[in-house]
């Protein structure tokens, strides 16, 4: 078997206050919370025996911190493609309590529109791939630090044959997904 070229591992950040009373976090800025930080110290030991020789991240805290407990010894390099869903006028929304049309929106977000002023799913997948594809040719183990719905649209470019099915899936904070790049493809991302 060939080696890869390189091997990705997507990672989602750590849980926050936000996330613990289940809002909807967005492009809020905070940082971890204790059980985040947990979560991130876990991540990093079920992943010590990889050395990284890239690592990438959202520029929003949760996501710095969570590649800086993964990989101490790097500086990580942040890039706005990998920020979460701008989620409009509903960020901070209570997620027990959620509008008609974000209640649709979230149970078919494979056929319906996000709302108005909420970032596009189309414009998540063409940001996140494009992010791909401006890595595509590193070489080496790379870690990427991102959030839920950015994650999913990375998963989605990797695999345009699932047709929408990761946008339903529930990514948990620190659940890593990995794929590698083999002869200039990747294969289809698996979950660690």
């Amino acid at each position: 078997m060939r080696e890869p070229a390189a091997k990705l591992y997507i990672i989602r950040h750590g849980q926050t206050e936000m996330n613990q009373r289940q809002v909807l976090q967005g492009r809020s800025d905070l940082p971890l919370n204790a059980a985040g930080e947990a979560q991130a110290r876990q991540a990093a030991e079920r992943l010590k025996g990889v050395r990284f020789n890239h690592v990438f991240t959202s520029p929003l805290q949760r996501a710095v911190q969570t590649a800086r407990i993964l990989v101490p010894a790097a500086s990580p390099i942040p890039d706005a493609r990998l920020i979460e869903m701008d989620y409009g006028p509903y960020e901070g929304a209570d997620l027990n309590r959620l509008t008609s049309e974000i209640l649709a929106f979230f149970g078919d977000f494979a056929h319906t529109p996000a709302p108005a002023g909420m970032e596009q799913l189309a414009r998540v997948v063409d940001r996140t791939g494009a992010f791909l594809e401006s890595i595509r040719d590193l070489r080496g183990n790379i870690l990427i630090s991102t959030h839920a719905i950015a994650m999913k649209g990375m998963l989605e470019y990797l695999t345009p044959e699932s047709q929408g099915a990761y946008w339903s899936k529930h990514i948990g904070n620190c659940a890593v997904y990995t794929t590698e790049r083999r002869d200039g493809a990747f294969t289809v991302p698996e979950e660690l």
